[in-house]
């Protein structure tokens, strides 16, 4: 999308969240995205509840596990778009167990959400670490 208007929108189910440092975390999006050499599309994130998300994990991929993130991709070509579900429970449980800041651990699902759509995988060991690698690099952008 060529206009400089937003395309990152903020939501929540079944939970009171706000997202600290909004506009900063909106501009390191598309920065991130930018520096891929991709285009900036419509991107929903949606906070929500473990039991919220464990419900799309089971109807939509079949798995029966609490997890961080569930991404749904819409991209066209270069135009990165998609659907980014994150448990705001599970977050903190894993900040807490790896003594991370949760914000810190948050701006890391975030953006492993955002290299899914973008095209990477974690499904072999070493395309887990190329998307780690990728990670840490954009957290280093971070403001």
């Amino acid at each position: 999308m060529s206009d400089n208007a937003s395309h990152i929108f903020f939501h929540t189910e079944e939970i009171i969240f706000k997202l600290a440092n909004q506009p900063q975390i909106e501009s390191w999006i598309q920065q991130s995205i930018l520096l891929e050499n991709k285009e900036i599309g419509d991107l929903n994130f949606i906070f929500c509840s473990d039991n919220y998300l464990l419900k799309l994990n089971q109807q939509y991929l079949s798995h029966n596990t609490f997890t961080d993130i569930i991404t749904f991709n819409y991209v066209d070509k270069s135009i990165i778009s998609g659907d980014v579900f994150i448990s705001v429970e599970r977050v903190t449980e894993n900040a807490s167990q790896s003594s991370i800041d949760f914000q810190k651990e948050l701006s890391r699902v975030i953006i492993h959400g955002i290299l899914h759509l973008i095209g990477y995988n974690d499904k072999t060991n070493e395309e887990a670490q190329e998307i780690r690698a990728k990670e840490d690099f954009y957290l280093t952008l971070l403001p």
